[in-house]
Protein backbone atom coordinates (compact mmCIF):
# COMPACT_ATOMS: atom_id res chain seq x y z
CA UNK A 1 0.00 0.00 0.00
CA UNK A 2 1.60 3.29 -1.15
CA UNK A 3 1.67 6.43 0.98
CA UNK A 4 -0.75 8.09 -1.47
CA UNK A 5 -3.35 5.35 -1.03
CA UNK A 6 -2.75 5.29 2.72
CA UNK A 7 -3.36 9.03 3.16
CA UNK A 8 -6.33 9.01 0.79
CA UNK A 9 -8.07 6.25 2.76
CA UNK A 10 -7.37 8.04 6.06
CA UNK A 11 -9.02 11.17 4.61
CA UNK A 12 -11.98 9.09 3.47
CA UNK A 13 -12.26 7.67 6.99
CA UNK A 14 -12.57 11.18 8.43
CA UNK A 15 -15.29 12.15 5.95
CA UNK A 16 -17.15 8.90 6.62
CA UNK A 17 -17.22 9.62 10.35
CA UNK A 18 -18.56 13.12 9.66
CA UNK A 19 -21.62 12.03 7.68
CA UNK A 20 -22.40 9.24 10.15
CA UNK A 21 -22.29 11.75 12.99
CA UNK A 22 -24.74 13.97 11.08
CA UNK A 23 -27.19 11.07 10.81
CA UNK A 24 -26.81 10.00 14.43
CA UNK A 25 -26.91 13.54 15.76
CA UNK A 26 -30.26 14.36 14.14
CA UNK A 27 -33.64 13.33 15.49
CA UNK A 28 -35.00 12.15 12.12
CA UNK A 29 -32.68 9.35 10.95
CA UNK A 30 -34.56 8.56 7.73
CA UNK A 31 -34.62 12.23 6.75
CA UNK A 32 -30.89 12.65 7.38
CA UNK A 33 -29.93 9.46 5.54
CA UNK A 34 -32.06 10.42 2.55
CA UNK A 35 -30.56 13.92 2.58
CA UNK A 36 -27.04 12.48 2.58
CA UNK A 37 -27.80 10.20 -0.37
CA UNK A 38 -29.57 12.93 -2.35
CA UNK A 39 -26.63 15.19 -1.47
CA UNK A 40 -24.58 13.10 -3.93
CA UNK A 41 -26.49 14.64 -6.83
CA UNK A 42 -24.50 17.92 -7.23
CA UNK A 43 -21.14 16.15 -7.40
CA UNK A 44 -22.58 13.37 -9.52
CA UNK A 45 -23.75 15.92 -12.09
CA UNK A 46 -20.19 17.23 -12.24
CA UNK A 47 -18.79 13.72 -12.68
CA UNK A 48 -21.24 12.28 -15.22
CA UNK A 49 -20.00 14.21 -18.31
CA UNK A 50 -16.58 12.59 -17.84
CA UNK A 51 -17.89 9.04 -17.64
CA UNK A 52 -19.49 6.40 -19.84
CA UNK A 53 -21.15 3.05 -19.22
CA UNK A 54 -18.83 0.66 -17.35
CA UNK A 55 -17.82 -2.61 -18.98
CA UNK A 56 -20.72 -5.12 -19.13
CA UNK A 57 -18.74 -7.59 -17.02
CA UNK A 58 -19.14 -5.26 -14.04
CA UNK A 59 -22.92 -4.78 -14.33
CA UNK A 60 -23.95 -7.74 -12.12
CA UNK A 61 -21.63 -6.46 -9.40
CA UNK A 62 -22.93 -2.91 -9.79
CA UNK A 63 -26.57 -3.97 -9.48
CA UNK A 64 -25.77 -6.29 -6.59
CA UNK A 65 -23.90 -3.54 -4.77
CA UNK A 66 -26.79 -1.07 -5.12
CA UNK A 67 -29.10 -3.57 -3.45
CA UNK A 68 -26.54 -4.34 -0.74
CA UNK A 69 -26.19 -0.63 -0.05
CA UNK A 70 -29.94 -0.39 0.45
CA UNK A 71 -29.73 -3.09 3.11
CA UNK A 72 -26.71 -1.42 4.69
CA UNK A 73 -28.42 1.96 4.84
CA UNK A 74 -31.64 0.50 6.25
CA UNK A 75 -29.88 -1.38 9.04
CA UNK A 76 -27.65 1.60 9.80
CA UNK A 77 -30.73 3.78 10.31
CA UNK A 78 -32.28 1.12 12.55
CA UNK A 79 -29.05 0.76 14.54
CA UNK A 80 -28.81 4.48 15.23
CA UNK A 81 -32.42 4.55 16.40
CA UNK A 82 -31.58 2.14 19.22
CA UNK A 83 -27.87 2.67 19.95
CA UNK A 84 -25.26 5.36 20.47
CA UNK A 85 -22.65 6.36 17.90
CA UNK A 86 -19.90 4.97 20.15
CA UNK A 87 -21.63 1.57 20.21
CA UNK A 88 -23.10 1.14 16.74
CA UNK A 89 -20.24 2.58 14.71
CA UNK A 90 -17.49 0.36 16.20
CA UNK A 91 -19.45 -2.87 15.78
CA UNK A 92 -20.64 -2.11 12.25
CA UNK A 93 -17.31 -0.84 10.96
CA UNK A 94 -15.10 -3.08 13.10
CA UNK A 95 -16.60 -6.37 12.00
CA UNK A 96 -16.10 -5.59 8.30
CA UNK A 97 -12.27 -5.94 8.08
CA UNK A 98 -12.32 -9.34 9.74
CA UNK A 99 -15.11 -10.66 7.50
CA UNK A 100 -13.59 -9.24 4.30
CA UNK A 101 -10.11 -10.53 5.17
CA UNK A 102 -11.44 -14.01 5.89
CA UNK A 103 -13.41 -14.19 2.64
CA UNK A 104 -10.51 -12.73 0.62
CA UNK A 105 -8.11 -15.34 1.95
CA UNK A 106 -10.46 -18.33 1.92
CA UNK A 107 -12.29 -17.77 -1.38
CA UNK A 108 -10.53 -15.08 -3.47
CA UNK A 109 -6.97 -16.37 -3.28
CA UNK A 110 -5.53 -13.30 -1.54
CA UNK A 111 -2.35 -14.01 0.42
CA UNK A 112 -1.59 -11.72 3.36
CA UNK A 113 1.73 -11.51 5.14
CA UNK A 114 1.86 -12.21 8.89
CA UNK A 115 2.27 -8.47 9.56
CA UNK A 116 -0.76 -7.60 7.41
CA UNK A 117 -2.84 -10.28 9.09
CA UNK A 118 -1.78 -9.05 12.52
CA UNK A 119 -2.58 -5.46 11.59
CA UNK A 120 -6.08 -6.35 10.38
CA UNK A 121 -6.73 -8.39 13.52
CA UNK A 122 -5.46 -5.56 15.74
CA UNK A 123 -7.65 -2.97 14.03
CA UNK A 124 -10.70 -5.22 14.19
CA UNK A 125 -10.17 -6.09 17.87
CA UNK A 126 -9.52 -2.46 18.76
CA UNK A 127 -12.71 -1.25 17.15
CA UNK A 128 -14.97 -4.07 18.28
CA UNK A 129 -13.73 -3.80 21.87
CA UNK A 130 -15.33 -0.36 22.03
CA UNK A 131 -18.70 -2.08 22.21
CA UNK A 132 -17.78 -3.19 25.75
CA UNK A 133 -18.47 0.35 26.91
CA UNK A 134 -21.68 0.50 28.92
CA UNK A 135 -24.34 3.18 28.67
CA UNK A 136 -25.09 5.63 31.45
CA UNK A 137 -27.58 3.19 32.99
CA UNK A 138 -24.93 0.46 33.16
CA UNK A 139 -26.64 -1.75 30.59
CA UNK A 140 -25.58 -2.94 27.15
CA UNK A 141 -27.94 -2.51 24.21
CA UNK A 142 -28.26 -5.97 22.66
CA UNK A 143 -30.75 -4.88 19.98
CA UNK A 144 -28.45 -2.14 18.70
CA UNK A 145 -25.48 -4.52 18.78
CA UNK A 146 -27.27 -7.14 16.67
CA UNK A 147 -28.46 -4.54 14.14
CA UNK A 148 -24.95 -3.09 13.96
CA UNK A 149 -23.45 -6.54 13.37
CA UNK A 150 -25.88 -7.13 10.49
CA UNK A 151 -24.86 -3.72 9.16
CA UNK A 152 -21.25 -4.90 9.27
CA UNK A 153 -22.15 -7.95 7.20
CA UNK A 154 -23.64 -5.69 4.53
CA UNK A 155 -20.50 -3.53 4.61
CA UNK A 156 -18.36 -6.61 4.03
CA UNK A 157 -20.57 -7.79 1.19
CA UNK A 158 -20.65 -4.52 -0.72
CA UNK A 159 -16.92 -3.94 -0.16
CA UNK A 160 -16.06 -7.25 -1.82
CA UNK A 161 -18.64 -6.68 -4.56
CA UNK A 162 -17.42 -3.17 -5.36
CA UNK A 163 -13.77 -4.17 -5.17
CA UNK A 164 -14.35 -6.75 -7.89
CA UNK A 165 -16.82 -4.67 -9.92
CA UNK A 166 -14.58 -1.59 -10.04
CA UNK A 167 -11.71 -3.66 -11.40
CA UNK A 168 -13.92 -5.21 -14.09
CA UNK A 169 -15.52 -1.88 -15.07
CA UNK A 170 -12.45 -0.57 -16.88
CA UNK A 171 -12.80 2.76 -15.08
CA UNK A 172 -13.37 3.47 -11.42
CA UNK A 173 -15.16 6.73 -12.27
CA UNK A 174 -17.55 4.98 -14.65
CA UNK A 175 -18.42 2.34 -12.07
CA UNK A 176 -18.84 4.78 -9.20
CA UNK A 177 -20.94 7.26 -11.19
CA UNK A 178 -23.49 4.64 -12.24
CA UNK A 179 -23.39 3.00 -8.84
CA UNK A 180 -24.20 6.33 -7.20
CA UNK A 181 -27.01 7.01 -9.65
CA UNK A 182 -28.51 3.59 -8.93
CA UNK A 183 -28.23 4.11 -5.17
CA UNK A 184 -29.97 7.48 -5.38
CA UNK A 185 -32.83 6.02 -7.41
CA UNK A 186 -33.33 2.88 -5.30
CA UNK A 187 -33.06 4.54 -1.89
CA UNK A 188 -35.06 7.53 -3.12
CA UNK A 189 -37.88 5.19 -4.11
CA UNK A 190 -37.70 3.45 -0.72
CA UNK A 191 -37.80 6.79 1.13
CA UNK A 192 -40.68 8.08 -0.99
CA UNK A 193 -42.72 4.95 -0.28
CA UNK A 194 -42.30 5.52 3.47
CA UNK A 195 -42.64 9.30 3.36
CA UNK A 196 -44.11 10.85 0.19
CA UNK A 197 -43.09 14.38 1.25
CA UNK A 198 -39.45 13.50 1.95
CA UNK A 199 -38.05 16.05 -0.56
CA UNK A 200 -40.03 18.87 1.03
CA UNK A 201 -38.84 17.80 4.48
CA UNK A 202 -35.20 17.78 3.31
CA UNK A 203 -35.59 21.31 1.93
CA UNK A 204 -36.90 22.45 5.31
CA UNK A 205 -34.84 20.50 7.82
CA UNK A 206 -32.13 18.53 6.01
CA UNK A 207 -29.90 21.14 4.37
CA UNK A 208 -26.84 20.42 6.53
CA UNK A 209 -27.03 16.68 5.92
CA UNK A 210 -27.64 17.33 2.20
CA UNK A 211 -24.69 19.64 1.59
CA UNK A 212 -22.11 18.56 4.17
CA UNK A 213 -23.08 14.92 4.63
CA UNK A 214 -23.77 14.30 0.95
CA UNK A 215 -20.45 15.76 -0.19
CA UNK A 216 -18.49 13.95 2.53
CA UNK A 217 -20.16 10.63 1.71
CA UNK A 218 -19.62 11.02 -2.05
CA UNK A 219 -15.95 11.91 -1.76
CA UNK A 220 -15.28 9.30 0.92
CA UNK A 221 -16.63 6.31 -0.99
CA UNK A 222 -15.28 7.42 -4.39
CA UNK A 223 -11.85 7.61 -2.75
CA UNK A 224 -12.25 4.14 -1.27
CA UNK A 225 -13.46 2.81 -4.62
CA UNK A 226 -10.28 4.15 -6.23
CA UNK A 227 -8.20 2.61 -3.44
CA UNK A 228 -9.81 -0.79 -4.10
CA UNK A 229 -8.13 -0.78 -7.52
CA UNK A 230 -4.72 0.19 -6.16
CA UNK A 231 -4.35 -1.98 -3.05
CA UNK A 232 -5.72 -5.29 -1.67
CA UNK A 233 -9.38 -4.94 -0.73
CA UNK A 234 -8.85 -6.38 2.76
CA UNK A 235 -6.16 -3.80 3.57
CA UNK A 236 -8.23 -0.87 2.28
CA UNK A 237 -11.27 -1.98 4.28
CA UNK A 238 -9.19 -2.43 7.44
CA UNK A 239 -7.57 0.99 7.16
CA UNK A 240 -10.88 2.68 6.33
CA UNK A 241 -12.32 1.45 9.61
CA UNK A 242 -9.96 3.74 11.52
CA UNK A 243 -12.80 6.21 10.98
CA UNK A 244 -13.86 5.07 14.46
CA UNK A 245 -11.03 7.23 15.83
CA UNK A 246 -12.55 10.29 14.19
CA UNK A 247 -16.05 9.21 15.23
CA UNK A 248 -14.84 8.95 18.83
CA UNK A 249 -13.45 12.50 18.76
CA UNK A 250 -16.60 13.84 17.12
CA UNK A 251 -18.72 12.04 19.69
CA UNK A 252 -16.75 13.50 22.60
CA UNK A 253 -16.37 17.08 21.37
CA UNK A 254 -19.58 17.57 19.39
CA UNK A 255 -22.17 15.04 20.61
CA UNK A 256 -21.35 15.23 24.31
CA UNK A 257 -20.28 11.59 24.73
CA UNK A 258 -17.91 10.78 27.59
CA UNK A 259 -14.36 9.52 27.01
CA UNK A 260 -13.34 6.68 29.34
CA UNK A 261 -10.40 4.31 29.69
CA UNK A 262 -11.89 1.54 27.55
CA UNK A 263 -12.62 3.93 24.69
CA UNK A 264 -9.14 5.39 24.90
CA UNK A 265 -7.40 1.99 25.03
CA UNK A 266 -9.46 0.67 22.12
CA UNK A 267 -8.71 3.77 20.07
CA UNK A 268 -4.96 3.40 20.67
CA UNK A 269 -5.17 -0.26 19.63
CA UNK A 270 -6.84 0.81 16.39
CA UNK A 271 -4.17 3.45 15.74
CA UNK A 272 -1.38 0.91 16.35
CA UNK A 273 -3.02 -1.42 13.85
CA UNK A 274 -3.16 1.36 11.26
CA UNK A 275 0.53 2.17 11.75
CA UNK A 276 1.44 -1.52 11.49
CA UNK A 277 -0.60 -1.79 8.30
CA UNK A 278 1.22 1.22 6.82
CA UNK A 279 4.63 -0.36 7.37
CA UNK A 280 3.66 -3.80 6.11
CA UNK A 281 5.07 -5.02 2.79
CA UNK A 282 3.88 -3.46 -0.47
Amino acid sequence: MSITVFLAVIGAALMHAVWNALIKGGQDKLLNMTAVIFGHVPLLLVLLPFTSLPAPASWPYLIGSVMLHLGYQWFLIASYRFGDLSQVYPIARGSAPLIVAAISVLFLGVVLSPIESSAILLIGCGIISLCLVRKADGLRNARAAILALITGCFISAYSLTDGTGARLAGSVLDYYAWHTLGNIMVFGLYAHMHRPNILRDIARNGKRAFFIGGSASFIAYSTVMWAFTNAPIALVVALRETSIVFALLIGVFFLGEKLNLIKLASTMMTLCGAVLLRFSRN
